[in-house]
């Protein structure tokens, strides 16, 4: 594993510069909004997705901490079921005109189906509508090797790249 965490932050400033990825068969495939956060489900979901890339943040907060959050106004969750097994999922966080995707990622087995860039693209259309002028993400070397270029290739712009030493845990 190497020895630096390199982090990338990336921004779209304009709808326009959305590249829209379509999947050609949708069958059995459905994205539905979390509208109630449901603790138990978003942990199960926040661990299947993260468990690769060893996600822990939201594992360390209290229910009632991941309540808040969740409620959030500016916060959605939309899930993405193949079949009707979830396989993966988008949170957004809008803060003022601007919206960060704070979470978003596939369960291990829905990987190579192209799933991930129609997630993505379903999301960045959907924070496209909350009338903000920036949407953001950053990501790291720690994450799927297809996730960088998955948002450049939706449109996103690196505006700023941050090397440090990895963390302990990682190493």
């Amino acid at each position: 594993m190497a020895q630096i965490l390199v982090t990338s932050y990336l921004e779209m400033t304009d709808f326009a510069e959305f590249k829209p990825a379509i999947l050609k068969d949708l069958l059995g495939v459905a994205i539905f909004p979390l509208e109630t956060p449901d603790i138990q489900f978003y942990r199960f979901l926040y661990r299947e997705v993260g468990k690769a890339w060893r996600w822990r943040d939201r594992l360390l907060l209290s229910d009632g901490e991941l309540t808040d959050i969740l409620a959030n106004a500016g916060t959605t969750i939309d899930v993405l079921y193949v079949n009707g097994a979830p396989a993966g999922y988008i949170e957004l966080s809008q803060c003022g005109v601007s919206t960060e995707i704070a979470y978003f990622g596939l369960r291990s087995g829905y990987f190579g189906r192209g799933l991930g860039k129609y997630l993505l693209s379903y999301g960045i259309h959907k924070a496209w509508t909350q009338n903000i002028q920036r949407l953001w993400v950053h990501t790291c070397n720690l994450d799927s090797v297809y996730a960088l270029d998955n948002y450049l290739k939706r449109g996103f712009k690196i505006y700023n790249i941050e090397e440090q030493p990895m963390p302990k845990q990682y190493l």
